[in-house]
């Protein structure tokens, strides 16, 4: 049955408030009375035939770190609270109402988005949308949990070293990283200048498609029809298969026997020497813990350190320490390995790998801070690598049986090759469907 657009806020505000402290948990802000008045208005514009583009009268949510006019951007952080109101709202914000979208919130984050687990000290930790013992993934953590369970339709996450890929691989649903340039961040608390990218989460593909254009501001026009049967298919075994769990393993080697019976042409790739390239440059620093510890450098010289959570705050002191020779010298590699790892990949349609290597873990294991790192770098291992190389990619969900905790599929695409990379995520997704 259709549903209007105010008959679907309703129902997405409803499973917030349904959801007590744990919904206080997920989002930050509820913007309830301009998010009714939004879909009223998208409903006028329907009933007259009228429309903004692909999201309008869709129910979206915004990562707590992008500027909305006239409030305090928090970033997840306490010590934000009284920060001065922004003047304006962010870029993204900005094209989002443009196009009819409906902004139900703010969601909750890890406190300046540094870690991929998603713990928030300040406002709460989001349970796991399948099991609330379990962490979210983050740093986009409310959002994951938002669209699996209904509060909204699209959230808007950042994703530095796979922000927005691995709370979709734990939660259950889509996740896009594009490539770096093809998203303002303007309007965007910062973690890092160079890695930091800003897509969307979502059901499916398309959705995330749609939205892409919106963000992107570039026109909408439906993905090209892409088949499964001769796609080329690279899987980089080796490194980023290591410390994998069985239950991860297990169901990305069902899909891709299943994609070899449907004739793509699947094939292992020898990639450790550049998949490995980011870890050995950065062992004595890395490009977002130097930057991290110049955005935040005048909060620690304010003396602010002890409002922090200091999970994340001792990855920010780490930054400090960096010099800046190391760091000239890994921007300056970076350069010379993109275009290297461009080369490898050239002929493939796509890579393909587990998004993250373990399935959620209880948010009380980590309570050990060694664990906490530990768990924080394989976590972030694979989605990162492909932060450092600015390659776009997506993260779908895998086939799963009723109780089994969710497995994310990583499609790692080309450089500016977001919508053919979308395409191939959409026939993939079909091709999931039928396992399923």
């Amino acid at each position: 049955m259709h549903m209007t657009s105010v008959e679907r806020t309703h129902q997405a505000l409803r499973a917030i408030a349904d959801a007590g402290d744990e919904g206080a948990r997920i989002f930050t802000q509820v913007y309830r009375a301009p998010a009714l008045a939004a879909a009223a208005a998208a409903d006028a514009r329907a009933a007259a035939g009228i429309t903004l583009g692909p999201l309008d009268g869709r129910i979206v949510s915004i990562k707590d770190l992008f500027d909305v006019a006239g409030e305090a951007t928090t970033a997840g952080s306490k010590v934000l609270r009284d920060a001065p109101p922004a003047a304006r709202d962010a870029v993204i914000v900005q094209r989002l109402r443009a196009a009819g979208a409906i902004l139900i919130g703010k969601t909750n984050m890890t406190e300046f988005a540094f870690s991929g687990i998603g713990i928030n000290p300040h406002y709460g930790t989001p349970g796991n949308a399948r099991d609330v013992t379990r962490i979210p993934g983050g740093s986009s953590a409310g959002a994951g949990v938002a669209v699996a369970r209904g509060m909204c339709e699209i959230a808007i996450g950042s994703d530095t070293g796979g922000s927005v890929r691995i709370p979709s691989a734990f939660n259950g649903v889509t996740g896009f990283k594009p490539t770096q340039a093809r998203v303002s961040r303007e309007g965007a608390f910062p973690l890092s200048f160079s890695l930091d990218t800003v897509g969307p989460l979502a059901g499916d593909v398309t959705d995330c498609a749609r939205t892409d254009a919106v963000l992107s501001g570039q026109p909408w026009t439906p993905l090209a029809a892409r088949a499964v049967a001769g796609l080329r298919v690279g899987v980089p075994r080796g490194l980023l298969f290591t410390q994998t769990d069985e239950q991860v393993l297990g169901a990305f080697e069902t899909a891709v026997a299943a994609l070899r019976n449907a004739q793509a042409r699947v094939s292992d790739v020898a990639l450790d020497e550049l998949l490995g390239a980011p870890f050995r440059l950065q062992e004595k620093g890395t490009l977002i813990a130097a930057e991290a510890a110049h955005i935040h450098g005048a909060l620690l010289a304010a003396g602010k350190e002890s409002e922090l959570d200091a999970l994340v705050l001792s990855r920010v002191r780490r930054g400090e320490t960096i010099a800046a020779s190391h760091y000239v010298a890994v921007q300056q590699a970076r350069a010379q390995l993109l275009p290297a790892l461009d080369a490898a990949i050239a002929d493939f349609d796509i890579l393909l790998l587990p998004t993250v290597p373990v399935i959620a873990p209880s948010i009380a294991s980590l309570d050990d801070e060694d664990m906490f790192h530990r768990t924080n770098m394989l976590v972030l291992r694979n989605p990162s690598v492909f932060n450092f190389y600015d390659l776009p990619a997506v993260s779908l969900p895998l086939p799963r049986q009723s109780g089994e905790m969710p497995v994310g599929w990583m499609l790692v695409g080309k450089r500016h090759g977001d919508r053919e990379l979308l395409a191939v995520a959409a026939a993939l997704e079909q091709f999931l469907h039928t396992l399923g």
